[in-house]
């Protein structure tokens, strides 16, 4: 998910500039003398191939993430690779795992050079236009199923990113439609790939509208808006893991100078859309999750402020109601 909510101007419409944010192919590695031809290379022999390109192909460590490399751009579970291992390697994950391999090399993170991301029962295409999908957001969409008695009427995830918590949504609720919003146009064609990629029977009507929130979604009226957005200050930036500094988009990740200014707008402006009774859920700083608690508290306009830990323990969630106040 982008996280990039309710600040900053819309990113230019998709084009020439996503071309060149997306990195670009690396070239296969040449092959040693007398190795076998692609058309022949064993799953076992592409295996230590990558391991080789990742670090060391005797290192167990690299073996595993070759392996998971393989695994992953052939769309077969995990063990797939060290139970096929004398299996023919087709032409096509020959060329997308070396891919993904070099650009493991150069730093990228595992998600973005395999392109994809699991995010509960979704895998989901994923580049460095959006935040790669967290295991703790999981959490989030457990929480709007439980509050909204398995989903109703619509559903509103701000800041959808790659669209992870607007599908996950659509695909396991009852809602009658999901929208997700987001300020980047580069975002939304992510978002919009994976829509197509998990559309089918059962899932809600989903849509992906482009703007700063409230404006695309101004005039509706929804039973549960849920965002995990921007929540880092920036002052911060610089202590993040090089992996996501370096990687993942400043947009997304910076809320100003305290990390509030993103979700304290999302709170005031929610309760506009929300029908009475409808829930108000949020990822937070586990830093800051009393100071999100305390603002959606401040505003009569929300009841049944909760806080709400993650699987570790910390203080992940806040969630709200929308009270019968004006």
């Amino acid at each position: 998910m982008s996280k990039s909510a309710s600040v900053g101007k819309p990113h230019a419409a998709p084009g020439a500039g996503v071309i060149a944010r997306m990195a670009s192919p690396a070239a296969p590695a040449p092959r040693a003398s007398g190795a076998p031809a692609d058309g022949d290379l064993t799953i076992g022999a592409l295996v230590l191939e990558l391991a080789g390109t990742l670090g060391s192909a005797t290192a167990e460590e690299t073996r595993r993430e070759a392996r998971d490399i393989v695994a992953t751009v052939a769309d077969a579970p995990r063990l797939w690779p060290a139970t096929h291992a004398a299996g023919v390697a087709d032409r096509d994950v020959v060329a997308r795992a070396r891919t993904a391999a070099e650009r493991r090399r150069r730093g990228m993170p595992f998600a973005y050079a395999v392109g994809r991301a699991a995010f509960r029962h979704l895998m989901l295409e994923v580049d460095e236009r959006v935040l790669i999908p967290r295991p703790e957001t999981e959490m989030l969409v457990d929480l709007v199923l439980s509050a909204t008695g398995g989903g109703a009427g619509l559903a509103i995830d701000v800041g959808t990113g790659s669209g992870a918590i607007a599908l996950a949504l659509a695909t396991e609720g009852r809602f009658e439609r999901v929208v997700g919003t987001d300020v980047s146009a580069d975002a939304l064609v992510v978002a919009a790939a994976n829509a197509r990629r998990v559309a089918g029977p059962g899932t809600a009507p989903t849509e992906f509208l482009l703007g700063a929130y409230p404006a695309p979604v101004r005039g509706l009226r929804a039973r549960a808006i849920v965002s995990n957005p921007p929540y880092i200050s920036y002052a911060e930036a610089s202590a993040l893991p090089s992996s996501v500094r370096a990687w993942e988009p400043p947009v997304a990740l910076l809320a100003g100078e305290d990390g509030l200014a993103t979700t304290a707008a999302i709170v005031e402006q929610s309760a506009a859309i929300l029908e009475p009774g409808g829930v108000l859920a949020l990822e937070v700083d586990c830093r800051r999750a009393g100071d999100c608690a305390a603002i959606v508290a401040r505003d009569a306009r929300y009841a049944g402020v909760v806080v709400r830990q993650d699987l570790t323990g910390r203080d992940r969630f806040v969630t709200a109601t929308r009270s019968n106040r004006s």
